[in-house]
């Protein structure tokens, strides 16, 4: 093969490529059906022109047979007239018009048998172009179809690649980010905000508040878990009732026998002899020592 020929082989092979690449189903079969339209009016004027010529030769059959019907009468006129050379003029103007009437009663039948077969094949024309144009808006669909299974499989393809999803977990430590600067921010501004030395005095003139040992300590207390402090207890022993010196030994008996109670480490052997003692021997007990 040569160089030329090889050079337009490969031309042609680019061109087709492109032309293949250029074509739209959907445009294509517009075009086409466009195309089949066009042919059918062509079609149907051609059709229209052999019928109008069927109809003309039609008449010049009945024209001329008509003719040469009248001629027959016109020598049988001659005849009866007793002019016989005139009646045998009459009959061969009459053999003249048969003979067209002949001619044009032949091209009339084949010119209605044309016709029937361009009728046809219109016909024929017709119901391809219609058929072709059901044809159009299924394979119309069909493409649809396809291009929309296409868009999901791209789709699905797209989803198979983790860099969109790599996007946006480094999108989400971003705006963490941002969140945790703007507290951080936020915390300082609050700090450096206002007079700080007057904050410090505000807070020592309120007072530390109670803590919750202190609370737990005081609610033992309470339970007899833990001796109570010195300053409740002589406060709780002072601020008793008044009574008289009867109801005061009484009193002072179970104030002892209440403090013998919570001395730690007793038998119950102690606690009893304790509660046989006068009470009075204890206190001078107490008092010498």
């Amino acid at each position: 093969m040569g160089i030329f020929s090889r050079l337009g082989t490969l031309i042609k092979s680019n061109i087709n490529d492109l032309i293949t690449k250029a074509e739209d189903p959907e445009k294509m079969l517009t075009q086409v059906l466009l195309e089949m339209q066009q042919q059918l009016v062509e079609a149907k004027k051609a059709v229209a022109v052999a019928i109008a010529d069927e109809k003309k030769l039609q008449k010049q059959y009945v024209s001329e047979t008509d003719k040469a019907k009248e001629w027959e009468r016109k020598a049988m006129v001659a005849v009866r007239a007793g002019d016989d050379n005139l009646a045998r003029q009459a009959l061969g103007r009459k053999q003249e018009h048969e003979t067209i009437s002949t001619q044009f009663q032949q091209q009339w039948i084949a010119q209605k048998q044309a016709v029937e077969k361009l009728k046809d094949a219109l016909r024929l024309l017709n119901n391809k172009i219609e058929e072709a144009k059901r044809k159009k808006n299924i394979l119309i669909a069909r493409k649809k179809r396809a291009e929309a299974q296409q868009q999901i499989a791209n789709t699905m393809q797209g989803l198979g690649d983790t860099s969109a999803f790599d996007t946006f977990d480094r999108m989400a430590e971003r705006i963490q980010l941002m969140e945790a600067e703007a507290e951080a921010g936020a915390e300082l501004a609050g700090e450096l905000s206002g007079d700080t030395l007057e904050s410090k005095f505000l807070q020592l003139e309120q007072g530390p508040g109670g803590s919750d040992d202190d609370a737990l300590s005081e609610l033992k207390a309470k339970m007899g878990m833990l001796e109570a402090p010195k300053g409740e207890s002589a406060k709780q022993l002072g601020s008793g009732p008044k009574v008289d010196k009867k109801g005061a030994a009484k009193e002072e008996e179970d104030l002892g026998a209440a403090a013998t109670a919570s001395i730690g480490g007793l038998t119950a052997e102690d606690l009893k002899e304790l509660e046989d003692l006068d009470l009075s021997e204890l206190e001078s007990s107490s008092k010498k020592s």
